[in-house]
């Protein structure tokens, strides 16, 4: 089965930029007929009631014939006006079972009732059964294509029950009957030697006209369980592309939060550490201008060393959106005495061990640790300017990288509180790596750092 998914456009969304909507008359309309049918079902209500229309006046025609061949053959009282009688009820029913099937689609059970009364009634008065047994069927298929399988087959039974025992009580003329009497022809003066009160009762006829009857009916049982059958399947298949269509659209909210998420980390490492480290810089070279230029100038080009690495990692940052993931998490500087060195020349007083520890190959590891270490040397210089101490250590185990900061306390009020948001993107590079940070005050006064970035390089060895 082929799924055709239509785009419709809605008011103030571009052609094509609208969301695939997937109905049931899209999957079960495979061609122009179908989806005709499925898009407009009045157009088959009312096929079938024009096709019963025209086969019950044919029919009409047939049984008045079959009526004045069984009067001529003596089978009726001469006095009897039974090809009136036939031919009228026939036309009745006819009519009958054009109007309910016109409306079976909104009564299925009542309208299978009403044609097995009437069904029931045009075999009492006149022994014929004519179309109904049709509009019967009919009805069965639209209670089968709309109700459940175990409704269907109770009506089913009930119906066949009801017009197999009328049948074979009341019914004088069926479709044998029609095929051997219509249009029999006797001589001229020829009389009967007697006349009968109705046609003599032949149980192979009454059960040919039984059997033709279970055939109509399990018919329209079958093609509207058919169709029920393939109505539960497009919907199903509805059901199942919405719900796909709603993980894709859940699964691209979430990937774009992820995005956001990796952008503003990396926003924030460019900006709050580089800038830090900028201002502090440009600080100290303007508190040592005139006393020592020489240490003034260095800071003063320190500042564009680190204006240049910002630069840098800003573009690349921007770049991300163009670029593929390796290239998105390429540092740009990995070099973690550099990173230090910057901190000290602002005027930190660091003291670092282990910088000179061979990190993994993993790029994904090493730029955790480079980030790390600086967001915690960021924190000093922010919130703790002029600490007395500041150790660094950088440890690599078997199967972990480990990176510790701590500080003494500040020698004067920091910045500020600030956001928060520096020791949430530590703990949320090192937990996409299966690691974890401690972060928080330290017992004697200062503050702590400790990241533990486990690394395998896929054969074991460290």
């Amino acid at each position: 089965m082929v799924i055709r998914r239509a785009t419709v456009a809605r008011p103030g969304v571009p052609a094509g930029g609208g969301d695939d909507v997937l109905t049931e008359e899209q999957v079960r309309g495979g061609s122009p007929v179908g989806r005709l049918v499925a898009g407009h079902p009045w157009v088959t209500d009312a096929a079938v009631a024009v096709a019963v229309l025209l086969v019950g006046l044919v029919g009409a025609v047939f049984a008045w014939q079959t009526a004045v061949g069984a009067a001529a053959l003596g089978l009726y009282p001469p006095d009897a006006d039974v090809p009136t009688t036939v031919a009228t009820t026939w036309l009745i029913g006819t009519a009958t079972g054009t109007v309910l099937l016109a409306v079976r689609r909104k009564a299925p059970l009542v309208v299978t009732a009403l044609l097995t009364v009437a069904s029931v009634v045009s075999l009492l008065v006149a022994g014929v059964l004519g179309v109904l047994g049709a509009c019967a069927a009919c009805a069965l298929y639209s209670v089968a294509a709309s109700r459940s399988t175990r409704t269907t087959w109770v009506a089913f039974g009930v119906v066949l029950t009801a017009l197999t025992l009328a049948l074979w009580r009341w019914q004088d003329l069926g479709l044998i009957e029609i095929i051997l009497w219509s249009g029999v022809v006797t001589g001229s003066g020829w009389e009967p030697v007697t006349y009968l009160e109705s046609p003599t009762f032949s149980p192979g006829r009454r059960m040919g006209s039984v059997l033709l009857l279970l055939a109509l009916l399990l018919l329209g049982v079958a093609v509207g369980s058919a169709a029920r059958a393939r109505r539960l399947h497009a919907r199903e298949l509805v059901e199942r592309y919405r719900a796909l269509a709603r993980e894709r659209d859940q699964s691209a909210a979430l990937a774009r939060a992820a995005e956001r998420a990796h952008i503003a980390r990396e926003m924030h490492d460019v900006v709050a550490h580089s800038l830090s480290v900028m201002v502090a810089l440009a600080d100290g070279a303007d508190a040592a201008a005139d006393r020592a230029p020489d240490r003034s100038r260095e800071a003063v080009r320190q500042v564009a060393r680190t204006g240049r690495s910002a630069l840098a990692d800003m573009q690349r940052v921007l770049g991300a959106f163009e670029t593929d993931d390796e290239r998105r998490v390429a540092p740009t500087d990995v070099d973690l005495s550099t990173v230090v060195e910057r901190f000290g020349t602002a005027g930190m007083s660091v003291t670092a061990t282990g910088l000179d520890t061979a990190l993994p190959d993993d790029t994904s590891v090493r730029l955790a640790v480079t980030r790390i270490l600086g967001e915690a040397l960021t924190n000093v210089l922010r919130h703790a300017p002029g600490a007395s101490s500041v150790e660094v250590a950088v440890r690599r185990t078997p199967t972990t990288v480990e990176v510790e900061v701590l500080d003494g306390g500040g020698a004067r009020a920091g910045d500020g509180p600030g956001t928060g948001r520096g020791i949430v993107g530590m703990r949320e590079r090192a937990a996409l790596l299966g690691g974890h940070v401690e972060a928080g005050p330290r017992v004697g006064g200062g503050w702590q750092v400790r990241a533990v970035l486990p690394w395998d390089d896929d054969g074991g060895r460290p």
